[in-house]
């Protein structure tokens, strides 16, 4: 796969390629990849998704031709067996070709000499494993798709990606036989999906259309059933069959639907045409700049609040100076050349701060009422009213 290194690679730069075997870090100045390259999927030690793969080849292979198909009345049971039969051979040769084939460059496969261990990188002398087309681990000189593979441990012309289910990598020269390896095995589990559903809903609605067999002549009163037709018919019973249905069909919805979205992507990748390697490395490029801008976002918001919480904590009677919305009326001036408005405001931050801390509310010391503010902190008139009254009294007449 794409190792860790190859994150900062310019996809673009045909004449500098970043690479670097997987066990290796991008600080490190020696990289020590493994003794000897791998010359295809059959080269040890064999990896665990291989023999995954094989093993539930072998199952669905073996359920469907020895189980399912049987049971199938005659005219559909010959057309089934050709369908998957074919599929099923189909896949198994592009599956064998697409592992056994060697990927490499054809500079490297002229040496025909795996057996010798590769070099040492020697990060001080060469920073990246392929740089001016040559290939500084090979030791030859490569093309302008070619990629060094840290897992084959060499390079792979017009490599896509390194393939755990085949233990091998796709490059140009397997890339076909790897397309009809997936296409065959979604289009074969999609037959199979349909054929056991079929089973499984008429042995329960009508169990007689799938004993048809001469077999079930002899056990046609009860509800045995045979499975392994007609070569070695071994006896079950129903809820056996069903249960293995139920199984069988779980497990081949899952393998359908990976398969079918790796099928999907590669079909987008044809029509744009590109590698697998190249839509991994354009996307690193795109969310770069992405990541970058959030990143960087974070960091002011954070910076802003924290210089804010600061200025609280240093001067709390300066909170009514975080209210700029807040209009500014012109009214009359107290004596000392004070607002009256600017110490109102003033006070109000003050009371609201004290309220935050716990401090129970100011009251006037004459028991005059409070009167609330619509912003929520309490104002005391009782100054202001009595110079209205005054205004309003009429002027009374000298003796």
């Amino acid at each position: 796969m794409i190792p860790a290194c190859e994150a900062v690679m310019n996809a673009f730069a045909r004449r500098l390629r970043r690479t670097a075997p997987s066990s290796g870090d991008c600080h490190n100045e020696l990289v020590t990849p493994p003794a000897h390259s791998r010359v295809n999927g059959w080269s040890l030690p064999l990896h665990s998704f291989q023999l995954i793969g094989w093993l539930v080849y072998s199952y669905m292979a073996v359920v469907a031709f020895g189980i399912y198909i049987p049971l199938l009345p005659p005219p559909w049971a010959s057309a089934v067996y050709a369908v998957v039969g074919i599929t099923f051979l189909f896949h198994l040769v592009a599956h064998l070709l697409a592992v056994s084939i060697d990927p490499a460059d054809p500079s490297v496969r002229a040496r025909k000499n795996y057996s010798l261990p590769m070099p040492v990188l020697d990060r001080k002398k060469h920073p990246h494993v392929i740089q001016n087309l040559h290939c500084h681990l090979c030791e030859v000189d490569v093309g302008s798709r070619v990629k060094h593979c840290s897992n084959c441990n060499k390079c792979i012309a017009d490599f896509d990606h390194h393939c755990k289910w085949l233990n091998n990598c796709v490059g140009g020269k397997n890339y076909w036989c790897f397309f009809v390896t997936v296409a065959s095995a979604a289009l074969g589990l999609l037959v199979l999906l349909l054929l056991v559903l079929f089973i499984f809903i008429e042995a329960m609605a009508n169990p007689a259309l799938l004993r048809t067999s001469p077999h079930f002549d002899s056990i046609r009163e009860n509800g045995t059933w045979l499975v392994f037709l007609p070569l070695v018919p071994l006896e079950t019973s129903q809820a056996g069959l069903l249960v293995l249905a139920f199984a069988t069909f779980l497990l081949a919805l899952v393998s359908f639907l990976l398969l079918g979205h790796l099928l999907g992507f590669h079909i987008y990748l044809l029509t744009r045409n590109m590698s697998t390697y190249d839509y991994v490395v354009k996307q690193r490029h795109t969310n770069a700049p992405r990541e970058k801008l959030e990143t960087a976002a974070q960091s002011a918001s954070s910076k802003s609040v924290s210089v804010q919480m600061d200025g609280l904590r240093q001067n709390p009677g300066n909170a009514v100076t975080s209210f700029p919305h807040l209009p500014k009326s012109h009214s009359q001036r107290l004596p000392g050349g004070v607002n009256a408005d600017d110490a109102v405001f003033w006070r109000q931050g003050k009371d609201e701060w004290m309220a935050a801390q716990g401090f129970p509310r100011r009251v006037s010391g004459e028991g005059a009422p409070v009167a609330q503010n619509p912003l929520g902190s309490s104002v005391m008139k009782p100054m202001v009213d009595h110079q209205q009254q005054q205004m309003t009294l009429p002027p009374q007449e000298l003796p």
